[in-house]
């Protein structure tokens, strides 16, 4: 699993907080580290000439093999809540996708035309 880390220009990048992000997101992802090729995490400030409240923004596309890419978006007062807001969300959205491709697996509909009946339904005695 490739981790790329990208930072607007509001931003100062630095080593030490791509690797913390890396740890974070390798710790998190563990799960899924055979299933996902990249994860591309952006980090932004939002209204950066105004203080305010949750005007960083974390966003995550994970790349799942197989599927279309994953992203989700989290708003915090400060970058560390943001991305652990998004990885919450990126890790709730990969449970999501995998319980649906699940579901498709098990459902005698995709199985193939030889398989199953005119009505896409599986003789209950074979």
């Amino acid at each position: 699993m490739q981790i790329q880390i990208n930072t607007d220009h509001h931003i100062e990048g630095s080593e030490a907080r791509d690797a913390w992000a890396r740890g974070v997101l390798e710790a998190a992802l563990a799960p899924y580290a055979d299933q996902l090729t990249r994860v591309e995490v952006h980090f932004s400030v939002e209204n950066a000439a105004r203080a305010g409240t949750s005007d960083k923004r974390c966003v995550i596309e994970a790349r799942v093999n197989g599927r279309p890419p994953v992203a989700v978006t989290d708003h915090a007062d400060a970058l560390d809540a943001a991305l652990h807001g998004a990885v919450h969300k990126l890790l709730h959205a990969l449970e999501h996708a995998q319980g649906r491709a699940d579901k498709h697996a098990h459902d005698p509909r995709s199985l193939p035309a030889d398989d199953a009946g005119q009505d896409g339904l599986v003789p209950a005695s074979a």
